[in-house]
């Protein structure tokens, strides 16, 4: 996700939580005073991303789901204090957290690349093989064996009732051992 170039500034990552008690309307001015803030401070802004609206692992002031918002951005380091004090004051943003990111060298950046379309390339074909397993007969869509004599891996699965029953006659036999 970062941008490759060479530059003496540092390089950062803000990553913050807009509570939601706002509309998705709502958010999008909030993240334009943001990346004005920054801007404002002599930042240069590489990347902004809204991520959506995501459920909390904890509850933070009483909400329990906030908009996530990524942004990448140079900045002096004299004035990321500056940055840093005024998220902080915003009521509208329930966490932030500025990170220094280290810049990727063309090279890493290549490999990156060729990594992701490896994954791709592996989905794909996974992808091609399991429709054409289905469309031979051999496994259902569900992914289960077609075939009269295959060997299930997953246990049969019991009627909630057969196992009451059983448990009834084990339980009402004297000899439990």
């Amino acid at each position: 996700m970062s941008k490759t170039k060479s530059s003496d500034m540092p390089h950062y990552e803000l990553l913050y939580l807009i509570s939601n008690k706002f509309s998705e309307t709502e958010v999008k001015p909030i993240m334009d005073k943001v990346n004005s803030l920054i801007i404002s401070n002599q930042g240069k802004i590489a990347q902004s991303l809204g991520l959506g609206k995501k459920r909390l692992a904890y509850a933070i002031k009483g909400f329990r789901f906030g908009y996530y918002n990524l942004v990448e951005f140079d900045l002096p380091g004299a004035h990321l204090a500056k940055v840093d004090h005024a998220l902080r004051m915003m009521s509208e943003i329930l966490r932030q957290q500025i990170v220094l990111k280290p810049l990727k060298t063309e090279e890493q950046a290549k490999q990156d690349k060729e990594i992701a379309l490896k994954i791709a390339a592996r989905k794909l074909e996974e992808q091609k093989l399991v429709k054409e397993k289905v469309s031979t007969g051999s496994i259902t869509p569900s992914g289960q064996s077609s075939q009269p004599g295959a060997k299930q891996t997953d246990k049969d699965k019991v009627d909630l009732k057969d196992l009451d029953e059983k448990l009834d006659k084990i339980l009402e036999t004297d000899n439990l051992l």
